[in-house]
């Protein structure tokens, strides 16, 4: 049986502990790794206002406490970045938040674009 590699994407905001938990419960059933990781775009400013770290204090907080390390990388390409991340830790199941619909069909969102270039993986969008 292949190994469950579980990548969780999460913003800064805490709202984001329910997909590590959710992540946390997808591996512990299947005995896999959990990851949990967050990407800046690099010309972003980092860290804008105190809740942003707060909040990334909190997620850090509840990674450790289910197993799992969070990564923040920062990147010209999030996408990219987050294919390699995917690729080089053999995750076999990712999950993200649902983005906000902001009505702009032109632009896949970034779910779409990771589903597109990891096939294999399964997505989880809550």
């Amino acid at each position: 049986m292949k190994k469950t590699n579980v990548m969780v994407c999460v913003t800064q905001q805490k709202t984001c502990e329910r997909l590590i938990l959710n992540g946390y419960r997808l591996v512990e059933a299947k005995k896999g790794k959990l990851y949990v990781i967050h990407v800046v775009n690099e010309k972003e400013k980092f860290l804008e206002n105190v809740d942003d770290g707060e909040a990334l204090e909190y997620l850090f907080g509840v990674s450790k406490k289910v197993g799992a390390d969070l990564t923040v990388l920062r990147s010209k390409d999030i996408i990219k970045t987050m294919i390699n991340f995917a690729e080089n830790n053999h995750i076999t199941h990712i999950i993200m938040g649902t983005p906000p619909n902001n009505g702009n069909g032109d632009n896949p969102s970034v779910g779409l674009r990771l589903q597109s270039a990891l096939p294999n993986v399964e997505f989880i969008l809550l």
